[in-house]
């Protein structure tokens, strides 16, 4: 008997040193840790231990006899990864990382967010230091999009929160929740009261289609969508047409993959979830029946994972489309597909479309349509959208890649609701350099970089404002790591400028500064408000969407 990961994997890699055989793959260190899907351990080897069991942080791995239905699948996926990648060990004891010496003192570091990147550059110096740690967000609550991002069917996910409420129980993190960098605090007071300052603020906006008719009504982002279902108090207000039956989503990632579920799904399902209030009203009355998914390439380069793509099949009451002519493949992926050294995954993206293509049609079930190989040009309607006008693409080969270039075929699809879901990008960080092109502040390992080539002092970057928005919530484990080598490093060689204030000196500026500053225990009295309120509702949690609601349960 061996243990399997499945579906919810979220790459943070804590199995990985847990292993006492060393049968955990991708491993940090290797080249495809960085694009894997997930992890993968090899049946042959895995002397089912449990280790890696007790490490996962949102309950993936399960021993391959307790596998249900819906996740039996992934037995032969994680056999295929090692058929693919055949298990070298070069297995060595694990050697803990070198602390500051003690003569150096408390390391005092401000971390700018409240997500996964923060949360795991703060746990990750918490093991690595004698430090004080405070954390700021501009919200009442922390978690970031662990919270405001997770689809509300995916609960497993989401427990990876709890991982971070374990580590954070001393005082020496300190929360300053609803406290906004640049507002309440500048960038040179947290200096001035910190040897370093990380900044882990994400990508919070999304990109555009860049086409005529992307503003009229009924036509959003796919980002303020899944923050309005999940109770964002930035969103809480926000109107979505769903009197019309079908949707439109732009983009074939697993945000686009979350949002058609959402939509599809039997509001009954969602009940039982800590979906928003507002959004479950909402979607009791709505009519859409069918989602259409737009993708600008073909079936085996499609954004989403085979594991959420496989997901699909065991919802009830809907069906996956996918037409036959989509899966006919230009030369150069059918010579990826028939690769015999071709991904497990990417196969499995592949298969997944061909039974798909073939499986059922209920005309009493709600649909979701996946299209390939087409581009929106434009939304149409008078005075609010009611139709995409697309353009069907070709797969060429240009330096290497295989890229997307429209054709003279069109096509347009009647829509009542448009919801682009084509990346995120990075915002500019107060005075930090910012590179427009990519969307990060520039930085060598986590290292802020100015003007002239060199580190800025005692200013560092982690998640997807340093690397860019890729990767799932574990990725950013490993990133977080290195970010705090980098901060651990320059502290111990006496790079770091002292703090010319100290902590209750911080906590008075900011008392006079933001009277709703919302600490430890404004945080715990709003999770266990929320918490009771989900108990009663058989929920797991019922959330405040509303800033005023928030303070208000904060204050007890």
């Amino acid at each position: 008997m061996a243990y399997v990961i499945t579906q919810r994997c979220c790459n943070d890699a804590s199995c990985v040193s847990e292993c006492p055989v060393d049968c955990i793959r991708p491993t940090p260190d290797q080249p495809e840790f960085a694009t894997t899907e997930m992890l993968y351990i090899d049946p042959d080897t895995c002397i089912d231990c449990g280790a890696c069991v007790d490490a996962c942080p949102v309950e993936a791995i399960f021993s391959e006899d307790d596998l249900t239905a819906s996740l039996a699948r992934y037995r032969d996926v994680n056999a295929a990864y090692f058929e693919r990648h055949p298990l070298e060990s070069n297995f060595d004891p694990i050697v803990a990382p070198a602390r500051p010496p003690k003569d150096l003192g408390t390391l005092r570091v401000a971390i700018v967010g409240a997500g996964p990147a923060a949360c795991y550059a703060a746990d990750e110096l918490l093991r690595r230091a004698d430090v004080e740690v405070e954390m700021f967000d501009r919200l009442p609550t922390p978690w970031g999009l662990v919270r405001a991002g997770v689809a509300p069917d995916h609960p497993g996910t989401k427990t990876v929160s709890s991982l971070f409420e374990s580590a954070f129980r001393r005082e020496t993190l300190q929360y300053y929740l609803n406290v906004e960098v640049g507002t309440h605090i500048s960038h040179e007071e947290l200096l001035a009261h910190h040897h370093a300052v990380v900044y882990a603020v994400g990508a919070s906006t999304d990109r555009r289609m860049g086409v005529p008719g992307e503003d009229l009504p009924g036509s959003h982002s796919a980002t303020e969508f899944v923050a309005w279902y999940n109770g964002h108090p930035d969103y809480a207000d926000r109107q979505f047409d769903l009197s019309g039956e079908r949707a439109v989503i732009v983009g074939n990632g697993n945000v686009a993959l979350d949002v058609a579920r959402v939509l599809t799904v039997n509001p009954d399902e969602l009940a039982k979830t800590d979906i928003a209030d507002h959004a479950l009203d909402a979607l009791r009355h709505s009519n859409i029946r069918e989602v259409v998914i737009l993708g600008r390439r073909g079936p085996l380069q499609a954004a989403y994972t085979s594991s959420e793509f496989m997901a699909l099949t065991h919802l009830k009451g809907i069906d996956v489309i996918v037409d036959d002519a989509d899966l006919t493949l230009d030369a150069g992926s059918q010579a990826l597909l028939d690769d015999p050294k071709v991904e497990p995954s990417l196969r499995l993206k592949y298969t997944l479309a061909e039974e798909y293509a073939t499986g059922r049609r209920d005309p009493a079930n709600k649909r979701i349509i996946f299209r390939y190989l087409v581009s929106p040009t434009a939304l149409t309607g008078a005075d609010h959208v009611e139709s995409v006008e697309f353009v069907h693409n070709e797969l060429v080969s240009e330096g290497g890649q295989l890229v997307a270039r429209a054709t003279d075929r069109t096509e347009s699809v009647d829509a009542s609701l448009v919801l682009r879901s084509i990346g995120y990008r990075g915002q500019p960080v107060g005075e930090l350099p910012f590179d427009e092109r990519k969307g990060v502040v520039p930085n060598e390992h986590g290292r802020v970089i100015g003007a002239d080539g060199t580190p800025i002092p005692g200013v560092y970057v982690s998640g997807w404002i340093k690397r860019g928005p890729r990767g799932v919530i574990g990725s950013n484990r490993v990133d977080s790591e290195e970010t705090v080598e980098q901060l651990i490093a320059d502290f111990t060689a006496g790079k770091l400028a002292a703090p010319q204030s100290d902590r209750s000196a911080l906590k008075a500026l900011l008392g006079e500064r933001q009277a709703d500053l919302v600490g430890r225990e404004g945080w715990k009295a709003i999770d266990v408000a929320e918490k009771t309120a989900g108990k009663v509702a058989g929920r797991p949690r019922v959330k405040f969407t509303t800033l005023e609601d928030l303070l208000k349960a904060a204050r007890g």
